[in-house]
């Protein structure tokens, strides 16, 4: 009835009538997701209706009117197979300002007409294939790049950037060709940089450090929700970049990476956004090229260091409380370098773990992140060691139980989840400078057996990558209490009593024989299959294994 009433007044009416029916509209169904299918073609003829109104000389509020109806509408996919044609894109296109012309943003009263056109786009190309396809054929990624250069440095447009930018991510989620022409053709990633730059109002104190006013007020609704959608816009622009070609590449990618230092350094208008906010840069910051990353630490200013701003490693390692002043009161400092960024991204982390759900999505991305950054910079790793596997004192308790970032990140590795518990036994494993003994006295060998497994050192040694020779220094409470760890569990545990010592020669063979018939029996029955170690250090059937070995004995005595 809503349809037919308002179809009756955009075909008859004029402006005023058509722009209080469409209001009343707009107001009834704001919050309308889902529409009944007897209306359908109701609503097809309403959006066509709407069209033919739009291309008339009627005024700014009846044109608002008539789009906020159409967003509603477009909502539908149903309704868009007859409406989404060549004309009515470029209606749209025309409203939103998105041509190839230089003319400004002057006209204040134009700002409405232009926002809900981009949301009409917005939805319109998010549902139909055709609008899709038809973007590509009026190069709507260039005509919005052009509109984000006329807006980039005027804040009180922040709406036309917010939704100029969510077509762009969109367009460039929908269409991989679009993420290459935005690279190249349209210097999408310094443009993009630039609105981050804006958003964040950043001052450059240097060539790649940017002053932070931690005590300064957090940022507006609208300048995060604009830093968050050119978050993802630049996400899907750099999705293929883990290579550098250029130096210019380097430099701009180093340029992005202090810009995301800085947004991990202030704070949203709430909880939640400020969340969003960290969490879109931590993926952003997995596309940006490792040797890129060194941007995120940078020597302490002179400011800073006028402060006589605490150091971590100068602290005793059981001055718990003295540590945590430093971490709230001072600047993050390791071995004169700020590590402000790297804590964030820690805490950050750790509030991901602690959630307990969706790890995959949301803890794998900054998991990766800390441990290619451990991997490639020794700074970082040294720092993120020293936070998540301090010198170990109290062994009595298993390596995952309590709730120390180790705790947590150690019962990870034993997750359902095999891309989880893959990515936190390998933080731990790089942050031990992929030694296995210094892994297992963290974590114990049945927690670490997966791991070990996969990359063929169940017999010890250590990865292919390499580290610094400086040694780990074991307190002296480890050291009294090592000979009494249980390697398997990795803590401490009171001696227990030799069931067999009270056994008599015989018993001791017959429950000898009994176990290896038992498994006998359960080999057989491929219930259970025997394993063994390869010279590689990868399993094997044990029979296989033995093979190997005797071959390699035989080689070595024909050598002899």
């Amino acid at each position: 009835m809503d349809e037919e009433r308002a179809l009756y007044i955009v075909r008859a009416g004029e402006a005023g009538a058509i722009e209080r029916v469409l209001r009343d509209y707009s107001d009834k169904h704001r919050a309308t997701f889902k529409f009944e299918s007897t209306d359908e073609d109701k609503r097809k003829k309403l959006c066509e209706g709407i069209f033919k109104v739009l291309v008339k000389d009627v005024p700014t509020t009846c044109q608002v009117s008539c789009l906020e109806v159409l967003r509603i509408l477009s909502r539908d996919k149903k309704i868009l197979v007859p409406v989404t044609t060549k004309e009515n894109m470029q209606i749209l296109l025309r409203l939103a300002k998105l041509t190839e012309s230089d003319d400004s943003l002057e006209k204040a009263s134009e700002f409405p007409v232009i926002v809900e056109s981009l949301k009409c786009l917005c939805n319109i190309v998010f549902n139909s294939q055709m609008a899709q396809q038809l973007s590509l054929e009026l190069n709507l990624a260039a005509k919005l790049c052009n509109l984000l250069r006329k807006c980039k440095d005027r804040k009180f447009i922040n709406d036309i950037k917010c939704f100029d930018l969510r077509l762009l991510f969109l367009l460039s989620l929908l269409h991989t060709d679009i993420r290459s022409q935005l690279r190249y053709e349209l210097q999408g990633l310094p443009l993009l940089t630039q609105i981050l730059e804006s958003a964040f109002s950043i001052k450059w104190t240097d060539e790649y450090e940017s002053a932070i006013d931690h005590n300064g007020p957090p940022l507006s609704p609208q300048e995060t929700d604009c830093a968050i959608e050119a978050l993802k816009a630049l996400f899907n622009v750099t999705v293929d970049s883990w290579k550098v070609h250029k130096e210019s590449d380097s430099h701009q990618f180093r340029v992005m990476a202090a810009v995301l230092r800085h947004c991990l350094l202030i704070v949203g208008p709430t909880e939640d956004k400020t969340e969003e906010l960290h969490s879109n840069a931590v993926n952003l910051l997995s596309n940006v090229p490792v040797s890129c990353l060194d941007v995120l630490i940078c020597p302490l200013t002179h400011e800073e260091t006028a402060q006589e701003a605490t150091t971590l490693d100068e602290l005793p390692s059981d001055k718990t409380a003295e540590k945590e002043t430093v971490l709230k009161n001072n600047t993050m400092e390791y071995n004169g370098m700020n590590m402000e960024a790297i804590h964030v991204l820690l805490n950050f982390m750790e509030k991901r773990i602690d959630k307990g759900s969706s790890y995959r999505e949301g803890l794998t991305p900054v998991l990766s992140l800390l441990t290619e950054c451990s991997r490639a910079h020794r700074n970082i790793r040294k720092f993120l060691k020293d936070q998540v596997l301090p010198p170990l004192r109290d062994v009595t308790n298993r390596p995952e139980v309590g709730s120390t970032v180790r705790n947590k990140l150690v019962r990870l590795m034993t997750h359902v989840d095999l891309g989880v518990k893959q990515i936190a036994a390998e933080f731990l494993f790089v942050l031990c400078k992929e030694r296995v003994d210094s892994l297992l006295k963290y974590t114990g060998y049945g927690n670490a057996a997966g791991l070990l497994a996969a990359r063929g050192l169940l017999a010890g040694g250590r990865g292919d990558n390499w580290y610094s020779e400086d040694e780990d220094t074991d307190t002296e409470e480890y050291k009294n209490a090592k000979p009494n760890i249980n390697l398997i569990t990795g803590h401490l545990e009171e001696p227990m009593p030799n069931p067999i010592d009270e056994m008599t020669e015989e018993q001791k063979e017959y429950e000898a024989m009994k176990l290896v018939n038992m498994l006998d029996k359960l080999s057989r029955e491929e219930l259970l299959k025997p394993m063994g170690l390869k010279p590689d250090g990868t399993i094997t059937p044990l029979e296989e294994a033995l093979n190997q070995y005797s071959v390699l004995e035989e080689t070595s005595s024909d050598t002899d």
